[in-house]
């Protein structure tokens, strides 16, 4: 067999930072297992310079890393460790080109608004950058996600603040009751192999096909639409309720993976919540081009445009409209930074953990926690929110160290479900009828009466992704012995057509040793969380975005947060995904490196993804001592968490470069005592030196703190100077270089 390959992704912000110390660590220790490692750059920055390579330079240029790993991923040699990248908004896309042009990238600037063909296709090539286009890429397989036992004991041993809540508590989850896309929504199963056209009629006579769309047979098509107007009407109701109660208007949505329709709800919410503002500058704010989808900030950034007293007159209405609305949930109150002010700043899955975490409370806008309500509109998902926050009134805040463990198995595979919609979402032109037809035949399988600028989308889930999911699902309760729940809605038409599957294919099994319910999702929350406050185990069978959703939510009330989750994609094609946690507060770790040179980013996620890729990279032709080296790394994360070696919050404190020596001096210390001659012999005096250098490594990674890191750039810094400030101890560089 050919020698494996671990593929390392290159990505963006802290996780990016960390793999300049890392990655040599894990090379150097791995290089007796006779493994190639490859680093591949599908950061933000990477993909807008592959994504306009033909209009750059020759010596700009960069090959497309994010293709050459979609088709890797359909290989049985796929061996991938997938760190946290950046989905994208608008204006960080915005930022990150700006960026580039600084540094003498001859990017064109990305149009908002086209005005002419080759606009417009620029505008298509820059928005392939923007939202979470990695992660359904590389996703050709189902989601096995859960905390290693290391990490579930750390939690326990060292519990993070999980604040009181209040049984007098006002916090709520405010969702719409119709028109809304579980309302509307229409399924059926492809009885053949065949091609679907999606159609749009008008009242007044406009037709026009959106897409057609080419169908397995057996896979899972779905369409429904949310109707703005009614969304409309339930913000303002929402508005209105929070400001009676006096707590906070907050709105929680997925405005990066979903990329087209979530930015539009997002966009609704400013057009109620500032709606004096839009009746009194409605002209103004179009002449200079201000987009709600985009937040207050683009506001902010157009505002320039007009006359000071026109900019005078805006600031004084807005300031009136804080006093008469309710107050917003602040993303930071020192810099008046708002809920509304980017679409990506609040993402629902993080957003709402952070709020239990935070006592059922948000921050408002000065700087004191408060009661809120937590608007999620779709009811959908929003459902088993509700029953968590309605759960934690009722019974309390939860305790880390007597709480059981929520795994998952995620149905993700082939683009499932709503998040592969992208290109499946439309926004009728006028008033009319939105048609899914049988092409052979012209058939009309499914019909939508929507009203214009309707948010309509489509879905799919391919036969053999949930079959593989099931499959997976029964491994996981076979080896755990824990029971399995498949979060299913009989009464939503998508979930009833794959509970069609699931009854099929269950019956396939001999489950005499397994325990299975089918539960719809506020159902399936409140069975779970019986057994989590009793300190049980559950895994949790979900499509994608409850995957998405529930793999934030648990391990962040576990753990205090979800980066820490080992996340396991065994690919279709017999390769290994391995995702490496999240990187939702890596911005601030970037921020705070940048000003003071000390990094808080946790590599734990890379440490336990690597020792399943070596598993892996065993079965896929590594040698003997493969084996020995993953199971050494696996007891030094075990070392390494029981000693308490994770990067802490302050200058001086131990940061990510000091816990990647203790994880190298601990693995060290395992393969000096492994077992196997030549690893020990090679090994022992590494362990020996380390320990003695103790003191003048973590002294010479302190010296390099307390004082700013210029990296020049965010999305496309230096490396050079990335790597000098990454790998600060000389000393430390000797014993790891000698090993290479």
């Amino acid at each position: 067999m050919a020698q494996p390959t671990i593929v390392w992704t290159k990505i963006d912000e802290a996780p990016y930072l960390a793999t300049f110390s890392l990655l040599p660590i894990m090379e150097a220790f791995t290089k007796d297992a006779d493994i190639n490692w490859e680093l591949r750059d599908i950061s933000l920055a990477g993909r807008i310079i592959a994504e306009f390579s033909d209009m750059l330079p020759e010596n700009l240029r960069q090959p497309d890393e994010l293709a050459y790993l979609g088709e890797l991923v359909n290989k049985p040699e796929a061996n991938i460790i997938k760190l946290p990248n950046i989905s994208a908004s608008v204006p960080q896309l915005k930022a990150a080109v700006k960026e580039l042009q600084s540094q003498g990238y001859p990017l064109p600037d990305f149009p908002e608004e086209p005005q002419n063909a080759e606009e417009e296709k620029i505008r298509l090539k820059y928005m392939k950058c923007v939202g979470s286009n990695v992660n359904p890429v590389l996703r050709q397989g189902n989601s096995d996600r859960r905390l290693a036992e290391p990490v579930k004991e750390y939690a326990k041993m060292h519990p993070h603040s999980m604040k009181d809540v209040s049984p007098e508590s006002k916090s709520y989850v405010a969702h719409m009751e119709k028109n809304d896309f579980y309302q509307n929504e229409q399924s059926f199963i492809a009885p053949k192999k065949m091609t679907v056209a999606i159609e749009f009629e008008g009242k007044n006579g406009t037709k026009k096909v959106f897409k057609e769309v080419e169908l397995d047979k057996g896979e899972v098509f779905s369409g429904t639409f949310l109707n703005r107007k009614t969304l409309r009407d339930f913000y303002e109701k929402t508005i209105e309720d929070a400001k009676e109660k006096d707590i906070l208007f907050s709105l929680h949505l997925k405005a990066t993976m979903m990329k087209v329709s979530d930015p539009v709800m997002f966009g609704d919410a400013i057009r109620v919540y500032y709606k004096e503002l839009f009746d009194k500058f409605g002209k103004e704010l179009e002449e200079i081009g201000f987009n709600p989808n985009n937040g207050l900030s683009d506001l902010e950034a157009k505002l320039s445009k007009l006359p000071e007293d026109k900019q005078k007159e805006i600031k004084k209405t807005i300031e009136e409209i804080y006093a008469k609305r309710p107050r917003l949930y602040m993303v930071d109150s020192d810099k008046g930074i708002t809920n509304l002010h980017r679409p990506n700043d609040v993402i629902v899955d993080a957003s709402i953990p952070a709020t239990i975490k935070n006592g059922l409370k948000g921050w408002g806008p000065q700087g004191e926690v408060e009661d809120l309500v937590i608007t999620v509109p779709d009811r959908t998902y929003a459902r088993m929110y509700k029953e968590i926050v309605a759960d934690i009134v009722k019974n309390g805040q939860f305790d880390p160290t007597k709480v059981g463990t929520v795994q998952n198995v995620g149905l993700m595979a082939k683009k499932a479900e709503e998040y592969g919609s992208h290109d499946k979402t439309f926004f009728p032109p006028e008033d009319g009828v939105i048609r899914v037809v049988d092409t052979e035949n012209n058939e009309v399988l499914m019909e939508f009466e929507t009203d214009k600028g309707d948010i309509w989308r489509a879905y799919t889930a391919k036969e053999e992704a949930i079959n593989d999911w099931i499959k997976l699902a029964v491994n996981r309760a076979k080896e755990s012995g824990l029971p399995i729940v498949f979060w299913l809605d009989s009464n939503r038409a998508h979930d009833a057509n794959i509970i069609k599957y699931v009854v099929r294919e269950l019956a396939k099994y001999d489950l005499s040793d397994v325990e299975y319910h089918v539960m719809a999702p506020e159902k399936a929350m409140r069975y779970t969380l019986r057994r989590f406050r009793k300190g049980l185990g559950t895994i949790s069978v979900t499509g994608n975005v409850l995957r998405d959703y529930l793999t934030d939510l648990f391990p962040i009330i576990e753990v205090g947060t979800s980066a820490r989750t080992l996340s396991i994609v065994p690919l279709l094609a017999g390769g290994g995904l391995y995702e490496t946690g999240a990187g939702g507060s890596a911005p601030k770790h970037v921020e705070q490196f940048i000003k003071e040179g000390h990094l808080r980013w946790d590599s734990l996620g890379e440490f336990l993804a690597t020792v399943e890729s070596l598993k892996l990279a065993k079965k896929q032709g590594g040698n003997d001592k493969v084996d020995i080296i993953a199971d050494a790394l696996n007891k030094a994360v075990g070392k390494y968490l029981a000693n308490d070696k994770t990067p802490k919050r302050k200058v001086g404190q131990l940061d990510n470069r000091g816990s990647h020596y203790y994880l190298a001096r601990y693995w060290a210390e395992e393969l000096a005592n492994c077992g196997d001659s030549e690893l020990e012999l090679k090994f022992k005096p590494v362990a020996k030196e380390l320990i003695e250098n103790e003191e003048k490594i973590l002294e010479e990674i302190r010296a390099a703190e307390g004082k700013p890191c210029d990296i020049e750039g965010y999305y496309h810094p230096n490396e050079e100077k990335v790597a000098k400030c990454m790998r600060p101890s000389a000393t430390f560089n000797k014993i790891i270089d000698a090993l290479r």
